[in-house]
């Protein structure tokens, strides 16, 4: 929601399975699959540098970021929440809008 990917990159695929799924839930699942601890507590990262986290990098928690965008969601309060981090959620969503839709087709008559 937020477009934290490369939009013809790792954003270019054709099905997303898991696609719908908050952070949380994938953790969830991946300890119902008996996934490593390892691998589920292992922080996010491209591996672009040295030390380089997706939580670094967005500069929110993932654990922010679920709550933050479930309740956006289910359109529950944010009144409770840290509102820069609300604000900065609701500014990336709206910055990332034209990455969660299909590309205009153009009819050639």
């Amino acid at each position: 929601m937020i477009g934290y990917f490369t939009k013809y990159g790792d954003g270019g695929v054709d099905f997303e399975p898991i696609g719908s799924l908050y952070k949380c839930e994938v953790r969830e699942i991946a300890k119902i699959l008996d996934i490593p601890n390892q691998i589920i507590e292992k922080p996010p990262s491209a591996g672009l540098w040295e030390g380089q986290t997706d939580e670094g990098e967005i500069g929110i928690t993932y654990d922010d970021l679920d709550e933050i965008i479930y309740r956006i969601d289910y359109n529950l309060s944010l009144e409770d929440l840290d509102r820069d981090i609300v604000e900065k959620t609701k500014r990336m969503i709206n910055s990332a809008e034209h990455k969660n839709k299909m590309p205009p087709i153009y009819k050639i008559i």
